[in-house]
């Protein structure tokens, strides 16, 4: 029997219904499309509406389309992780309560937060429990709620972000299929660039933190762009050396869809064309930890069995990296 490796073997996903666009956040902020479009790439992002509602709302219709998709009962899972910012509680993990809801019931699971590279973070813990024989079903879930922590009157921030999910299952593979190499990287003096000021121990809520908006989200654009920029690339192009991948043998790069300009840059260090790139932040923003498998799920009918497909991600932290998956099955058998 050959190396065990962990492969995907289905995609879900989910986003709201409502949509957000440019014209209607020209009218909360001093901003316009041509502003928002020139710098960020984004046209609308979708919002997720509701009392009560969470990211545990949406992952749960993730979660239920893939595992219908892949003919996979929960009580067949063994583990979910899920890769998040916005949890619904503090406690418990947002991955017990999806679990819950989906009726997965045999697994355990935690949440794992390293920003927008959250996961791909949780992407590689997982695939090390299915590479030890010990896991054959394990759901990967990138979920986030970021109306939930964006300043709507704040004209840097308040353009970028959505809300959305994805899901993937990853089973064991004998014939060299799946995730096969990663590099992962933090660099934690990255935080004073972005951060989220009060919530946790250091500032915990209180009139005071409210007061002066220290839930949302904290971003210094420059920084963080010429952070991604190098990082994202320099990952991505370090494993298609060691994995002698070409610009020519590479089927698809799915980059974090935090800014068009920096997706694009990321694609021209790597010499590839934007053809072989996944690309959906026109219409869903930056959705954090649910870009990455919102893009494989939009795609999956696209990809076919041997495709060679690099992931690069880059997030608050900072935390970044870039996996090489070589994907396991035709997704043209899976129509929407």
């Amino acid at each position: 029997m050959g190396k065990i490796t962990a492969a995907i073997t289905g995609v879900g996903g989910y986003v709201p219904d409502y949509i957000l666009t440019n014209q209607e956040l020209s009218k909360m902020v001093d901003t316009t499309d041509e502003w928002i479009m020139t710098r960020i790439g984004i046209r609308e992002r979708r919002i997720l509406k509701g009392e009560g509602m969470g990211t545990s709302d949406m992952a749960y219709h993730a979660v239920n389309e893939l595992l219908r998709k892949t003919n996979t009962r929960p009580d067949e899972v063994d583990m979910l992780i899920c890769g998040v910012v916005t949890p619904d509680m503090q406690f418990p993990a947002t991955a017990n309560i999806i679990s819950d809801k989906v009726g997965v019931k045999n697994a355990f699971g935690f949440d794992m937060n390293a920003g927008c590279s959250s996961f791909l973070y949780a992407l590689v813990t997982a695939s090390k429990f299915v590479e030890s024989g010990t896991h054959k079903k394990v759901v990967v879930v990138g979920a986030d709620k970021m109306s939930s922590i964006t300043d709507y009157t704040d004209r840097a921030t308040c353009p970028i972000f959505g809300d959305g999910a994805g899901a993937v299952l990853l089973e064991p593979s004998t014939e060299s299929y799946g995730l096969l190499d990663a590099i992962m990287k933090v660099d934690g003096s990255g935080r004073k660039h972005l951060h989220q000021v009060a919530g946790g121990s250091m500032y915990p809520a209180s009139i005071e933190t409210v007061t002066k908006r220290q839930h949302y989200i904290y971003q210094e654009g420059q920084p963080v762009f010429k952070a991604a920029v190098s990082n994202m690339a320099d990952t991505a192009v370090d494993l298609m050396h060691r994995n002698n991948i070409t610009p020519e043998s590479l089927a698809w790069l799915v980059p974090h869809q935090a800014n068009m300009r920096i997706i694009e840059a990321t694609a021209n260090r790597m010499k590839i064309s934007k053809e072989q790139v996944m690309i959906n932040i026109e219409r869903f923003g930056n959705t954090t930890s649910a870009t990455i498998p919102l893009c494989l799920w939009e795609w999956e009918s696209q990809l076919k069995k041997g495709d060679n497909v690099i992931i690069a991600t880059f997030g608050a932290g900072f935390t970044w990296g870039a996996a090489y998956i070589k994907w396991a099955y035709d997704g043209s058998k899976f129509s929407k």
